[in-house]
């Protein structure tokens, strides 16, 4: 059996016609137009995102997105590369150094070392913070890391 493009058609029964409301008595869906009689539904004037009267959904929500757990730290970053292109090789640093050569604005809840970079001089580290990678890399070319 061949099957022709022009000859395709939809299942029997699949297609239904569109349904014309507010289309005059003839139709048999004018006047109320499917929508009962009287009523807030039937007048248009209640919007999509109506809950009832309940509080909705964009009220409940916070005002910013996602919530802040109340216990959160916030720490100064900084990287190695940072210490790496300021400082010299057997520099003492901690967090008053780093405020006094502007790498940090503040100390906020603690200052931490992030492994951003590289690392080739043997520095003395002082911080509130340290990952691991950084403190190894630290470690790697004989510095010395104090968390305080």
């Amino acid at each position: 059996m061949d099957v022709n493009l022009h000859e395709l058609k939809p299942a029997e029964g699949s297609v239904k016609r569109r349904r014309r409301v507010g289309r005059g008595i003839g139709s048999g869906m004018g006047k109320t137009a499917t929508r009962g009689t009287k009523g807030q539904k039937a007048r248009r004037q209640i919007p999509a995102h109506f809950e009832g009267g309940q509080t909705p959904i964009h009220r409940r929500l916070p005002v910013k997105k996602g919530f802040r757990n109340i216990n959160h730290k916030e720490f100064a970053i900084v990287n190695l590369d940072d210490l790496e292109r300021l400082f010299e090789a057997g520099a003492e640093i901690n967090p008053e150094v780093l405020i006094a050569k502007g790498i940090i604005p503040g100390i906020r809840d603690g200052v931490k070392i992030l492994a951003f970079g590289t690392l080739n001089k043997k520095l003395k580290v002082s911080a509130h913070k340290f990952s691991k990678a950084a403190q190894a890399a630290i470690e790697k070319v004989g510095g010395e890391v104090t968390v305080l």
